[in-house]
């Protein structure tokens, strides 16, 4: 008997399930390959819910920490939570990075993720391993126990929703503009709590780090999961971060086949996309660059794990080359990893970035989560990298922070004001800036 055409999503459930197949709205339950948690969520929300039943974990080796909220524990709080944090690493004997960048970027950098792997965060950026063709989604500190105690979960088969981007993007035009763009045109529920899939000419033309943009905001979407099939800039990826393709079994047959169940699908032409921007207080509050308001910015950052990667930073440089902040604007750097902001040292771009005028901010999670020292202040206009332009989320309430993509807030940082940043790449590539 012939199978029937299924999704990538289900073809990762079953697998963590132990079955031939599953069908999207079945309750099962998955195995997890692997349990990520970080010092916020972590620790000291699980371990005493451990404690109470009486239990130690499933299996070490199959728990990632990463400490990345509180760090550099500037505050006295904060320096607690860290040192109960490494403290929770050395009993447990878990796989530990303290303050070497942001989770979702830490995680795969270092190896830890494969294709068709069932992984489970302890942040609700989570969905970023979709990126790599695993099934990877956010839970809270409850349910993260219950994980950590057995290895299993309760999972819902998702019905996928499949988003495909035909042609190229054009120069100045990034991975964040086309989930601004989702997020305007779908709204902040238009995942439906599904699979998000990705598919198409100009995802597959997109770099890893991008496609982790993607993946990581399908959460502003309402997706589980943000899935992307793998490929060979899969593949290259992880195995330069060490991950060892004889544990990934039959990847390359992790895609959607043609004519599987689809609860929708969408279709856009990738060169018809212009730079985006989010007004506040929402990322669905999107549109054209050119079509927001004259809005005069004091604060640009580059961070979060949207837009400070090694490539995000690589983009602002491209702005920033030469260039100087405008007068009255602050411009914060907090790249996304340490080996990410190595790199951008030593190909010269974190040195383009200090030149234009950027102050450098530690490796974490910063301001976009509202942590650290550097929140904003009150009536502060900010151009932020970030996912999310919640009211009140990246400092004082009366704070009003827009979107964009890196080269966007990059240009609105030396023009002073919200600005496309095209018309500074083409002086750049006419040799006129």
């Amino acid at each position: 008997m012939t199978a029937s055409p299924t999704t990538l999503a289900q073809k990762i459930v079953a697998r963590a399930a132990g079955r031939a197949s599953v069908a999207p709205g079945e309750i099962v339950t998955a195995r997890v390959d692997l349990a990520m948690i970080h010092d916020s969520g972590g620790p000291r929300r699980v371990e005493p819910i451990l404690q109470d039943l009486g239990v130690g974990l499933f299996d070490a080796n199959k728990v990632v920490l990463i400490s990345d909220h509180f760090v550099p524990g500037d505050t006295d709080e904060g320096a607690r939570i860290l040192e109960l944090t490494r403290q929770w690493a050395a009993q447990r004997k878990v796989a530990f990075h303290d303050g070497e960048g942001i989770c979702h970027v830490v995680l795969p950098e270092r190896g830890h993720l494969a294709p068709g792997m069932l992984v489970v965060g302890g942040d609700s950026h989570s969905p970023t391993g979709g990126a790599f063709g695993a099934y990877m989604f956010g839970v809270g500190a409850t349910e993260m126990a219950g994980v950590l105690a057995t290895g299993e979960i309760w999972l819902k088969v998702p019905e996928t929703i499949l988003i495909e981007w035909r042609g190229r993007l054009s120069d100045g035009v990034t991975a964040k503009d086309i989930m601004l763009a989702l997020c305007g045109r779908l709204g902040m529920d238009g995942g439906k709590y599904q699979a998000v899939e990705y598919t198409g000419e100009a995802i597959a033309a997109l770099s890893m780090q991008e496609r982790m943009t993607l993946s990581n905001m399908a959460a502003e979407l309402g997706g589980q999961a943000g899935l992307i099939a793998p490929d060979e800039v899969t593949a290259a990826f992880l195995q330069d971060a060490g991950s060892d393709p004889a544990g990934w079994g039959d990847w390359q047959g992790l895609r959607t086949d043609p004519g599987a169940p689809l609860i929708e699908q969408h279709i856009f032409e990738a060169g018809d996309l212009a730079p985006q921007v989010a007004a506040p207080h929402s990322p669905a509050n999107s549109g054209p660059v050119d079509d927001a308001p004259e809005t005069k910015v004091d604060v640009a950052y580059l961070g979060a794990c949207t837009g400070a990667k090694y490539q995000d930073l690589a983009n602002a440089a491209r702005i920033l080359k030469g260039r100087r902040v405008a007068s009255g604007v602050e411009l914060l750097v907090a790249p996304a990893s340490r080996r990410d902001q190595d790199r951008a040292a030593r190909d010269g771009i974190m040195a383009v970035l200090e030149e234009a005028g950027a102050k450098l901010l530690p490796n974490a999670c910063g301001i976009c989560a509202g942590y650290g020292t550097a929140r904003l202040g009150e009536d502060v206009t900010c151009i932020s990298s970030t996912a999310r332009n919640f009211k009140g989320r990246m400092g004082a309430a009366s704070s009003k922070v827009w979107l964009g993509s890196p080269l966007t807030v990059a240009a609105s940082a030396v023009a002073g004001r919200i600005t496309d940043p095209r018309p500074m790449l083409t002086e750049r590539a006419g040799g006129t800036a």
